[in-house]
């Protein structure tokens, strides 16, 4: 087995991986770092194999075309668990599981899951670096479109660790992609635990686990302890032609449509967003935040 480059001295970080290697048993460890070299090196890698497609670069550079399985294009409610001592800690609306049973379940699935593959070390941060809101996670995985995605919708990367010192206080998530069986599909969330294990996706929703499994749900009991509050918030920032800047904020939907802010009642600068010509706009932070917002 080749165990890569550990680039952390964390000894939680270590000892986490240490174990789900054993667990998942790869034939490779890849320690991400967040660079641009790295992301040049797996996106060659990823056009290579197969997983992504490069688009006519003349009309789209950059981008890159990604097909998922026909049974695996959305989030799943009724293979999505909250993981609590009792049912009533995990609310109404959630399907609940008994934790001890859960991870049995899911650690035999996923017992040498990574045979054959790689596992990629995902280190990122949710929120500012430095901030005292932002929450570190580690998401190891076998997907190299997790990867490339983690790094467009996190800050990921040597800087999670660097945030995150010594301290023990990261979320636990391992994402397996087995063999896409929706029998076999799993999102299980452990939130005494800070802890998130995906099995059998590789959808965004399911996979990216810091995006809706810790910036909303593991986030939701978080809030709770720590006395803040779990919400979609979207920060955006718009300049006019004319120079002139403006910033809204608040809660908005994953499907709000750009043209929808002409109808907010903001300053002239965000009418008629149907004709976005020479408008440059700009997320403040918002999928690269935690998506939360103070109580105060």
């Amino acid at each position: 087995m080749n165990l890569g480059n550990c680039n952390t001295s964390n000894e939680a970080v270590k000892s986490w991986v240490e174990e789900m290697i054993h667990l998942v048993q790869p034939d490779r460890v890849h320690w991400c770092d967040g660079s641009e070299a790295e992301k040049e090196a797996l996106t060659a890698e990823a056009v290579k194999t197969g997983v992504l497609i490069k688009l006519d670069q003349s009309k789209w550079p950059g981008c890159y075309y990604h097909r998922s399985n026909p049974n695996d294009v959305a989030r799943v409610e009724q293979c999505t668990f909250i993981c609590t001592p009792t049912g009533d800690e995990a609310g109404p609306t959630n399907n609940w599981c008994e934790p001890e049973e859960m991870y049995l379940k899911l650690h035999e699935l996923a017992k040498g899951a990574m045979k054959g593959r790689t596992m990629y070390v995902i280190p990122y941060l949710m929120g500012p670096p430095g901030s005292r809101l932002a929450k570190v996670g580690i998401e190891i995985t076998d997907s190299i479109y997790v990867v490339l995605n983690m790094r467009i919708m996190t800050r990921m990367g040597l800087q999670a660790y660097e945030h995150l010192g010594v301290r023990r206080d990261f979320n636990r998530g391992l994402h397996c992609l087995l063999d896409l069986n929706p029998e076999r599909r799993y999102i299980a969330h452990f939130p005494q635990d800070n802890t998130i294990i995906s099995l059998g996706s590789g959808y965004g929703g399911n996979v990216l686990l810091g995006k809706k499994c810790l910036a909303l749900r593991i986030g939701s009991y978080l809030a709770k302890q720590e006395g803040w509050f779990a919400e979609h918030m979207l920060i955006l920032g718009v300049e006019s032609p004319a120079g002139e800047k403006e910033v809204c904020g608040g809660g908005v939907s994953e499907r709000v449509r750009q043209d929808e802010l002409r109808d907010d009642g903001s300053a002239e600068a965000f009418r008629g967003m149907e004709d976005l010509d020479g408008r440059r706009r700009h997320c403040v932070d918002a999928a690269r935040s935690r998506r939360t917002a103070l109580r105060d």
